[in-house]
């Protein structure tokens, strides 16, 4: 008798635990957070893409344009900073961190926009096939990354939400000790609200 008693309690627990888990969005938030990641292994992904390119194309630019020396080594010095960076896990729960990586990610590009302006000084240069091919593959690159922190930013917003919302965020807090997590932001955000000029 006190055997069938404890296995009910046992199973009781058991059916009750699982009530709690599934009405407090446990599984939810497990679900978010792993989308979370691999949207954020995407980014990298694509990251890094980019880094693979730069070495040729900073061999392409400087057969073309040797005495632009200034502009090479700063994309170099850019790439060694953004590639320098540790990703791990645990940056995307360091705002701190994060903010670098991406600090460290926007040098590059804009490191990178300086080396494809001067392009436009050397006819010959922009004749190359192999510089267009690099030049169109770093475009398309581009434009994948902005998809992939698309779908992070997205991804991010709806884990925060969950994170954040009652009673999920009970789960979140109490059961799986979990936090918001960090997003991208514009880097001046004054420059971007500000209406271009026009001159006529």
């Amino acid at each position: 008798m006190k055997r069938a008693s404890v296995m009910n309690l046992a199973v009781g627990l058991v059916i009750l635990f699982a009530g709690l888990t599934s009405g407090c969005g446990y599984n939810d938030l497990q679900g978010l957070d792993e989308d979370t990641k691999a949207a954020w292994s995407e980014v990298i992904n694509q990251y890094q893409r980019r880094a693979d390119l730069i070495p040729n194309l900073v061999a392409t630019v400087k057969g073309y344009a040797e005495h632009e020396k200034e502009t090479l080594e700063g994309v170099v010095q850019a790439r060694a900073q953004a590639t320098g960076i540790q990703v791990t896990p645990e940056l995307l729960k360091d705002p701190a961190a994060f903010e670098k990586y991406q600090q460290a990610q926007a040098g590059l590009s804009s490191a990178l926009g300086r080396l494809i302006a001067i392009a436009e000084n050397y006819p010959n240069l922009k004749a190359d096939q192999n510089f267009r091919d690099l030049q169109s593959q770093l475009e398309g690159t581009e434009n994948r990354i902005a998809v992939a922190r698309k779908r992070y930013i997205d991804r991010v917003a709806e884990y925060n939400k969950m994170v954040r919302y009652f009673p999920t965020n009970l789960t979140a807090k109490f059961l799986l000790h979990l936090d918001e997590k960090p997003n991208f932001t514009v880097a001046d955000e004054k420059a971007v609200a500000k209406p271009p000029e026009v001159k006529f």
